[in-house]
């Protein structure tokens, strides 16, 4: 062979959402450091940067729901020494420090040498994919989410005679509601006696020509407002749908998924690996399972030229499925789980429950989970979590090895949050929960002694 990468073989340890607020180095449990071992021993390490790193250049965004998500830049090189050298940034917290945030955060990960891909000055270069180069061959990431926290998240693309605006790669979801025959036939007497059907096609003939989405005998909006995609942020206008039974389901932006699944057969082209990340912020008909359209999106991804589909998000784990001889994770749960130690909020956080500005940070995380009796802190699944190592050999998958991890629910505040490799009563925890949630999609994991699972993958 002329170059190493023409073997066809490579390794990846792909990790979850790696909400980071401290110091990783000074750390030396053995299962600590065997976790570290193990990232850095793939060819490539994955994780999701659910963390903006800055030193609060930006403005928070005001509007912004949820915690406002920030760590100091220079743990950015502990992350580094744990083996990550790429990560994902669309996220819907990419926005919580307004425009300035979301592009200090990308020079600041781009000068600690981990290739990112998500965000970006505009919608084009949110959507491209970043490379990284190995020797086992050239790798691409690309990173996508239908999820932000306020619309001015989504990043805006430039004309030759405008400026964009910077932000996340994020594609649009809107949900189809099924009825019957007789709740549609009902639905729409009562949005013909309301007016809203005038308002709509007002709307269409004025403000919105663009509009895609057209009434039919089968299909109607409900409501108010355009239901469009382009105002996806909207009040109103719900999308009926006739049927032979009473549901929902979500579907995704045509051209917003259209753009990023050629971003995907650039990426095939100019890459020998491509790895796609997904932060799905929809619920799908358990928290076990993903929501309708992450899956139509994975298979998509996989067709269109990626080797790897990584889900977060929920911040728990979901199945896992072997399509077409390529590995799906709907989503890899909490990596690092260190969202009450940012050391400062600014005062709209305060503001939301009612706290006065003589409040300090750990009031405000302690008002958020009411003195931890609510949200992650109760719920062991956001505890819980795995990293998992991908193996191929000559362009076949040979190998999918699950580490379980524990981020130490219950441990005090400064000392929880941080991965070790899981002992083997949690261990066995995580892997059945895992198994369970990959049943439907007819994946097998076994597992084996060393406390880890492995999912079969001829």
């Amino acid at each position: 062979m002329r170059y190493e990468s023409e073997s066809g073989d490579m390794s990846m340890a792909l990790t979850g959402e790696a909400l980071i607020t401290r110091a990783l180095m000074p750390f030396r449990e053995p299962n600590f450091l065997r976790l570290r071992d193990i990232i850095q021993s793939a060819d490539v390490s994955f994780t999701n940067a659910e963390m903006l790193f800055h030193d609060f250049e930006g403005s928070p965004a005001e509007e912004s729901p949820g915690t406002f998500l920030r760590c100091d830049p220079r743990f950015l090189q502990d992350l580094k020494w744990l083996g990550i050298d790429i990560a994902a940034c669309a996220i819907n917290h990419a926005y919580d420090y307004s425009d300035v945030g979301v592009l200090v955060n990308k020079r600041n990960i781009d000068a600690a040498g981990i290739a990112n891909a998500g965000t970006g000055r505009n919608l084009t270069m949110a959507r491209a994919p970043a490379y990284l180069d190995t020797p086992k061959g050239r790798v691409a990431l690309l990173s996508a989410t239908d999820h932000v926290n306020v619309p001015a998240a989504r990043a805006i693309e430039e004309r030759p005679d405008s400026k964009g605006r910077p932000g996340a790669n994020h594609i649009r979801v809107r949900w189809i509601y099924k009825v019957d025959a007789e709740t549609f036939k009902a639905l729409r007497q009562l949005d013909e006696r309301l007016g809203f059907q005038k308002e709509r096609d007002a709307n269409r003939r004025g403000r919105f020509p663009q509009h895609r989405d057209v009434d039919t005998d089968t299909f109607f909006h409900f409501g108010p407002g355009i239901g469009s995609y382009d105002h996806w942020h909207q009040a109103g206008a719900m999308r009926i749908q006739l049927s032979d039974r009473i549901g929902r389901t979500s579907v995704v932006d045509e051209e917003d998924w259209r753009a990023n699944l050629k971003w995907i057969e650039d990426a095939r082209r100019m890459a020998d690996w491509v790895m796609f990340s997904f932060h799905c912020g929809y619920k799908g008909v358990s928290p076990d399972y993903p929501v309708d359209h992450l899956v139509k999106c994975a298979h998509e991804a996989i067709d269109a030229g990626a080797d790897v589909f990584i889900g977060h998000g929920p911040h728990r784990d979901q199945g896992i499925e072997i399509y077409k001889g390529k590995p799906i994770f709907y989503s890899i749960g909490d990596f690092i789980l260190q969202n009450d130690t940012p050391e400062f909020q600014p005062a709209p956080s305060y503001d939301r429950y009612g706290l006065s500005m003589q409040h300090t940070p750990a009031d405000f995380y302690f008002a958020r989970s009411r003195n931890e009796t609510v949200g992650q802190d109760i719920h062991k699944e956001n505890w819980q979590s795995f990293v998992a190592q991908v193996r191929w050999e000559k362009r076949q998958l040979k190998e999918v090895k699950l580490h379980p991890i524990d981020l130490g629910m219950g441990s005090p505040m400064g000392q929880r949050g941080r991965p070790v490799l899981a002992e083997s009563a949690v261990s066995d925890e995580i892997l059945d929960r895992l198994q369970r949630c990959s049943d439907p999609f007819g994946t097998k994991i076994a597992k084996v002694g060393d406390g880890t699972g492995i999912v079969r993958v001829g």
